[in-house]
């Protein structure tokens, strides 16, 4: 063959390529349209809620997990006006952030806080404003944009909360989300006829416990979270870590479930990979098939699994020819997770570490980390006092360490919970961080149906012996 029809063919394969990309993002267009609204409005649209629950810089991750979506689902195609965003906004600009104005989810990772709007930040962070926004109440959100979900009988909406978590609560900034309440919003959006399928992703500690045995299976919602109901989440691209964050930093960059969809997001044709598919890879990077890490688990309409995760997060055109779905990064290996409530005390650890001998910076971290040292201990010690002042037994391991069925929530009587977690929280000053995590218990003592005055009694007894 001639050098000239050499050429040719050449040109031919190029324009055979070029509509080859031009068909696939015509298909990749034609799904989106499928859940986008049309000009009669017969086709439902794409919403999404991103709810980054904590403050401070030692919850990084939380507030950088929540950017990384937000730029997902706009590279997917969401429209900015569709996605709201619930986030403190005290990272970016905080004096310990290495890079100010800068947010990064993994190691030299790009800046995910640019162009992210923040609809409700600092003390707007809380459970009511979340409520209404789900539920469309204008009149009953205070501060921030006011900006709340106008979803429909036709929509698709996507809820990501990324936060602290304990046995039936989702933390926020002044108040706890309960379980209990928030499946009520969910049932109330439902009836109202707020949305035509929904998927809830959730990233904490015991987050299972947020649904199991209370989310209906008939409400067309897929709930996905990092733990089951007994577990702690799992915090990665942490210090002393491969791959570690880059050496400035003191604290991990993501979560263990959270950067598992995100990346898994960003790398496939979200046209072709479903829910299931993305759960399973979730999954096996989060290290659910490993002894000592948390289990990803799923609640609700099973059915949604089947659904392509365009219909909720989009796909970025970017990835139109990208064909093999099963292709993801390496799972997470146990030495490179750390506990959620351990992070905190990382972060001291590495500052004392890479702070100058006899700095104020130094002595401040010592000194915060030998008390928190000490609480958690306190903690402990109480925690046991109350059971046993309780149920006036000595041996009440079982209490602490006993669950539920798959198939049963966490507790029958909320009012009891609730009662017993406030008491908790106010006498022996547990937190998210910490001590809350032992609310499974208190959650076993109204499940044996004690008096509440008397272990109300028991909480303030136990938690005056220092």
């Amino acid at each position: 063959m001639s050098s000239l029809g050499y050429f040719k063919l050449l040109v031919l394969l190029c324009a055979l390529l070029i509509l080859s990309v031009e068909s696939r993002k015509t298909q990749l267009q034609n799904t989106i349209n499928d859940v986008e609204s049309s000009d009669d409005g017969a086709k439902g649209k794409r919403w999404a809620v991103l709810v980054a629950g904590s403050y401070q810089y030692s919850n990084y991750r939380h507030q950088a997990d929540i950017c990384h979506a937000y730029q997902i689902l706009r590279k997917g195609g969401i429209k900015a006006e569709n996605i709201i965003v619930f986030m403190y906004d005290d990272i970016a600009f905080s004096p310990e952030n290495p890079r100010p104005g800068v947010i990064i989810n993994e190691p030299n990772g790009d800046d995910v806080y640019k162009g992210v709007p923040k609809d409700y930040t600092g003390v707007d962070v809380n459970v009511k404003n979340f409520f209404n926004v789900l539920l469309g109440n204008e009149s009953g959100v205070t501060g921030g944009t006011g900006r709340v979900l106008d979803s429909g009988p036709n929509d698709n909406v996507f809820i990501y909360y990324a936060d602290h978590g304990a046995p039936g609560l989702l933390a926020m900034i002044e108040e706890d989300l309960l379980a209990k309440d928030f499946i009520k919003v969910l049932e109330k959006m439902h009836q109202q006829k707020s949305y035509k399928k929904m998927v809830i992703y959730v990233e904490a500690c015991e987050a299972g416990s947020m649904f199991q045995g209370i989310l209906k299976n008939n409400l067309n919602i897929l709930a996905v979270t990092a733990s089951n109901a007994t577990e702690s989440s799992y915090g990665v691209y942490c210090p002393g870590s491969y791959p570690s964050p880059p050496s400035e930093y003191y604290i991990c960059l993501g979560d263990a479930f959270s950067i598992s969809w995100l990346e898994d997001s960003e790398l496939h044709d979200m046209t072709k990979e479903t829910l299931k598919q993305q759960y399973k890879v979730a999954k096996r990077r989060a290290g659910s098939d490993l002894e000592y890490t948390s289990h990803v688990c799923h609640f609700g309409s099973e059915e949604i699994f089947n659904d392509y995760l365009a219909s909720y997060i989009g796909s970025n055109p970017e990835n139109v020819n990208f064909t093999s779905v099963g292709l993801t990064s390496s799972p997470i290996s146990n030495s490179n997770l750390v506990n959620t409530r351990d992070i905190p005390l990382l972060y001291l650890k590495r500052k004392i570490q890479n702070s100058p001998m006899e700095s104020l910076e130094r002595q401040e971290a010592e000194k915060k980390l030998f008390e928190k040292m000490n609480h958690r201990k306190q903690i402990d010690q109480n925690i046991i006092e109350i059971l046993r002042l309780s149920v006036k037994q000595s041996n009440v391991a079982n209490l602490l360490t006993s669950t539920r069925t798959a198939e049963e929530s966490l507790v029958d009587d909320w009012d009891c919970f609730t009662t017993l977690v406030n008491s908790f929280k106010n006498h022996c000053g547990a937190t998210m961080d910490y001590g809350l995590k032992y609310t499974g218990a208190l959650a076993n003592l109204c499940n044996m149906g004690v008096d509440v005055k008397q272990t109300i009694s028991a909480i303030e007894q136990a938690c005056s012996i220092k």
